[in-house]
């Protein structure tokens, strides 16, 4: 049986007439990357502050790290680093003052504050004052913020959010160490799909409120077809020849069709007929979808059921 850091129970929220969280169950294996993951307004942060006990449910239940919020909501609490959102910092204190702050509050053990700045890559930076910081330094030192106590479980809500390539690369680098090298269970919300996908081992996809999937990703990419993708002279005809041999075009733009696709055979009879028809090929792959592929798929179906 796997272990679990995070298991909800028809977890339920509503802001008078609107559900943001509708009866969510979500399993978290300990030990893994968690990527949550849905377009804005979707349920992701008000389902991140009923883990942390910031909200109360209007029903259901969460159990951390195998016991009831509700009922051992500090101790459980104590066990779990979080950064929700941008960290709320003081700029007239230094890096390592902040950190200071924050242990004191929580009783933590002094000599974690050297140990969080060094995990961060921020020793060099731990004097100056926080008003000094770039926006990704800022991020980093909220995360040493959340990793004070020594977590087994860290919560992250868009942890990238408004970072630069660079920043954004550092702190994907700094996430992976913490699962690998470390052990830790990281719940990761975001909307930089492409991101989770190089980071997450187990994927929740939430809409609307609603949990439309959770589990490997590899168990996610199996339930959807593989796509092929062909780059033409003519888009509209060939959209149009395709079209009337019973494939289903995806999307199309400039010269490039994506057609689904189960398997090699399709990719061959694609050719034939496109050639047949007159039309240049200049392009022919099969492709495995991507996060983004699957998840604007599962999204945008959920968008046409509650019409």
């Amino acid at each position: 049986m796997i272990e679990l850091a995070i298991a909800t129970h028809d977890l339920t929220r509503r802001f008078g007439r609107v559900t943001a969280a509708d009866r969510v169950s979500l399993q978290v294996p300990r030990g893994t990357v968690y990527g949550f993951l849905g377009p804005n307004g979707a349920g992701k942060t008000t389902t991140i502050r009923l883990l942390l006990g910031l909200l109360h449910a209007d029903a259901g239940r969460v159990e951390i790290l195998g016991q009831d919020l509700r009922r051992f909501r500090l101790p459980l609490l104590r066990r779990v680093g979080a950064l929700v959102e941008t960290p709320s910092l003081y700029p007239h204190l230094t890096g390592r003052e902040n950190l200071e702050v924050v242990r004191r509050l929580s009783g933590g053990d002094p000599q974690q504050i050297a140990r969080a700045l060094s995990i961060v890559t921020l020793e060099g930076a731990a004097d100056r004052l926080v008003g000094h910081y770039s926006l990704g330094m800022k991020q980093r030192l909220g995360l040493a913020m959340a990793l004070l106590n020594a977590p087994d479980l860290l919560i992250l809500d868009e942890p990238t959010n408004g970072l630069d390539p660079a920043g954004i690369r550092e702190m994907r680098n700094l996430i992976c160490q913490l699962a690998q090298e470390d052990g830790l269970t990281i719940f990761l919300s975001s909307h930089l799909l492409a991101e989770v996908e190089q980071m997450a081992t187990y994927i929740g996809i939430i809409n609307e409120g609603r949990l439309l999937f959770q589990g490997k990703l590899d168990e996610l990419r199996a339930q959807m077809d593989r796509h092929v993708v062909v780059e033409v002279d003519q888009p509209q005809k060939a959209k149009l020849v395709l079209q009337q041999s019973g494939w289903a075009i995806h999307r199309n733009g400039d010269h490039r069709l994506t057609i689904a696709a189960n398997d090699r055979s399709d990719v061959s009879m694609i050719n034939a007929r496109l050639l047949e028809a007159g039309i240049n090929v200049y392009r022919l792959d099969l492709e495995q979808p991507t996060l983004e592929d699957i998840f604007m798929t599962m999204t945008e179906q959920t968008r046409g059921e509650r019409k």
